[in-house]
């Protein structure tokens, strides 16, 4: 089988076609046929060497999520069948035309969604359900305030929190992100950048409440502001940090409020974690796709002999959404 192989640590250009043997499922496992592989910005850090993988997957092979069609099952699975539609997290090695995976990590795409809108919904989707839910007990009536909200993380958390009822404000540097925010159900919409003061705009637009939860996907550069606009007991999550890991951080701001600041990743964790959040996230979610409560947000499709453009492209921040990439998606 086809695969996209990290030749050496470094840039796009790294990225090239190579071939492994096909996979074969073990017990409870299961081979898919991949149609679409979602591209990351942990896929950009591993292949700059800069983000080891679990053991147990390639290092040399990027990919943290699927979207394809079961083709074989191992002893012991119950709950697809060959021909049945799935999607997933895996901790590397999804840029590949079949992966095999735990039959519990699976997720079942729902009728009528798009194979190349479900390749970009397992990461985006689940990431933000899981910290703001799981993790930050976001309830209806509360404030979230998401960062980078044109990013995929971004446009599922906007979408998450107005079905559960909250009140979402969300920064981004690029006016047009935050006006295709707003389409999405944004109910505040602040530019940030450019050395503007964006945590005084979200005070002024909230006329006197602070933020209960924040979805923190830019890091180190917004970490003052974030103390600023903290609420009582709120809590801070933070799942990326591309603007940098390191900074100050007034930890009495966070004493005199009782907030919690927490960080959360999802491809390190156990298996058994993963497990529960994908059980979870089919029962309570995917059903909210299958009404159109919800919907993935797809920015832009590029062949799979095309990883190294679609690695730039990521890398331009222009993205809206998700980007994937295709394999043989007609077959």
């Amino acid at each position: 089988m086809r695969v996209i192989e990290i030749t050496e640590p470094g840039g796009p250009e790294t990225l090239r076609i190579g071939n492994r043997d096909e996979p074969v499922p073990g017990g409870g496992e299961l081979v898919v046929r991949v149609l679409y592989s979602g591209v990351n910005r942990a896929d950009l850090l591993q292949r700059r060497g800069r983000y080891p993988t679990p053991r147990g997957f390639p290092s040399d092979v990027p990919g943290l999520e699927y979207s394809g069609i079961v083709e074989s099952t191992g002893n012991g699975c119950y709950l697809r069948a060959p021909g049945d539609r799935v999607m997933g997290i895996l901790g590397g090695g999804g840029y590949a035309e079949r992966v095999a995976v735990s039959e519990r990590e699976t997720v079942a795409i729902p009728e009528g969604m798009p194979m190349d809108q479900a390749g970009g919904v397992p990461e985006a989707f689940m990431t933000a359900w899981d910290a703001l839910f799981e993790q930050a007990g976001l309830g209806s009536g509360e404030v979230v305030l998401v960062h980078a909200v044109g990013s995929g993380v971004g446009t599922a958390a906007v979408q998450l929190a107005q079905v559960a009822g909250a009140f979402t404000v969300g920064t981004s540097r690029t006016p047009d992100k935050l006006d295709r925010a707003r389409h999405l159900g944004l109910d505040v919409a602040v530019l940030a950048g450019e050395d503007r003061d964006w945590s005084s705009e979200v005070l002024e637009r909230l006329d006197g409440r602070k933020v209960d939860v924040i979805l923190d996907l830019v890091g180190a550069d917004y970490l003052d502001g974030n103390t600023q606009v903290l609420a009582t007991r709120a809590r801070w999550m933070v799942v990326g940090v591309p603007s940098g890991s390191s900074g100050v951080v007034d930890l009495r701001g966070l004493m005199s409020r009782r907030s919690s600041l927490t960080g959360t990743v999802l491809r390190a964790r156990p298996w058994e974690e993963k497990v529960t959040l994908a059980r979870d996230f089919e029962r309570r979610v995917v059903p909210h796709f299958a009404s159109g409560r919800i919907h993935p947000v797809l920015d832009r499709v590029f062949p799979a002999e095309e990883a190294p453009a679609a690695h730039r492209y990521l890398e331009e921040n222009r993205t809206f959404g998700t980007v994937v990439l295709a394999w043989n998606p007609s077959n």
